[in-house]
């Protein structure tokens, strides 16, 4: 766990304060979004919100790995989206905590490669607002038959669809952290009852019921509403395969904001294509961004998003004050946060 104890005191000594200075590496990729770039700019206005302990940092910022190999060599702290590797501790000998962009990790899984002393963090709870917006959008979508009647528009068809009101129905919502709680909270406020798959069958509200991920096919067959929130690890990839697929209702509608490997994709858009599903929201997508001849494009009542449901232009100060007051933790000593458990991959 990353404190003060042994490796704060291989810090450099500032001669003002006489207080060690940690060297934090912040290393960028120019292929991602700007919003998951953490720039100088947007560190700097950080910086200034947490002046005392920005005082304590050396900060290097790197691209594309320009300068990663000479910084490794004395950086305490990492923050990176895709941490090196190969011979990680032979080359960051004092390397105690990396912090990484996302909040899902399943990119760096298995983390074999991840020294036994170094601390994973992910930057979880940044997605908690924007996910129950997306959702409440999503469910009332699915509601409405839009991904329908938006297929009619295209075909120039004037079918009207009647639906009643959402408030009543039931929602089930796989995995139940940051993402799962928003789905919860969204479904809750439009009078849906809330049942969570878990891996402990345990859930706090909004759930009104949980259930263990070993018992998901008694649950299926109730749901008016499927949610995926769920990681992606060994255990939840094609948790929703064909055969689950078809325990729901063919009145039911899917919403994916998790990771597109938990689906059976093209089950999915089989059932869709059938209308042995309702309809289906989905933002997650493999590859991405999807090409021009992926079948998602032209498939019946679906509608897709590019991976927009739960980011908005905060993330990365969102991220760099959840970043200090982790460090204000190791200054006290104390665990931190947001820490990745290395046997459940998240």
């Amino acid at each position: 766990m990353p404190g003060t104890s042994k490796k704060a005191n291989s810090a450099s000594v500032s001669r003002k304060t006489k207080a060690p200075v940690f060297h934090l590496h912040v290393e960028n990729s120019s292929k991602r979004q700007p919003l998951f770039q953490l720039r100088e700019e947007t560190y700097a206005a950080a910086a200034k919100r947490h002046r005392p302990l920005a005082a304590r940092l050396k900060v290097t910022i790197g691209w594309d790995g320009d300068i990663l190999d000479k910084q490794l060599k004395t950086a305490d702290f990492m923050i990176n989206s895709n941490p090196p590797r190969e011979g990680l501790r032979e080359r960051a000998p004092r390397l105690q905590w990396i912090q990484t962009t996302g909040a899902g990790i399943d990119g760096l899984l298995p983390l074999d490669w991840l020294p036994a002393d170094i601390t994973l963090t992910n930057n979880s709870g940044a997605h908690g607002d924007k996910a129950e917006d997306y959702c409440t959008m999503a469910l009332l979508l699915l509601q409405t038959r839009a991904p329908t009647v938006f297929a009619n528009q295209r075909d120039k068809k004037w079918i009207p669809i009647f639906t009643t009101p959402i408030a009543g129905r039931t929602a089930v919502i796989i995995g139940f952290g940051d993402l799962g709680s928003a789905a919860g909270r969204a479904a809750h406020k439009l009078g849906l009852k809330v049942i969570a798959v878990t891996r402990s069958g345990k859930a706090r509200k909004p759930a009104d019921a949980a259930c263990k991920v070993g018992r998901i096919d008694s649950v299926l067959p109730k749901a008016d509403f499927v949610i995926v929130t769920t990681p992606l690890t060994a255990g939840t990839a094609n948790l929703l395969s064909r055969a689950r697929l078809d325990l729901m209702k063919s009145t039911a509608g899917l919403v994916n904001i998790g990771r597109s490997p938990v689906v059976d994709y093209d089950a999915l858009l089989d059932k869709l294509e059938k209308n042995e599903l309702a309809g289906a929201v989905l933002d997650v997508h493999s590859p991405e961004p999807l090409p021009s001849d992926a079948r998602m494009w032209t498939a019946r009542n679906v509608i897709i998003t590019p991976h927009i449901s739960c980011d908005d232009p905060r993330y990365m100060d969102f991220l760099c004050d959840t970043w200090f007051a982790n460090f204000a933790r190791i200054l006290a000593g104390k665990p931190l946060t947001n820490q990745v458990d290395r046997k459940l991959g998240y």
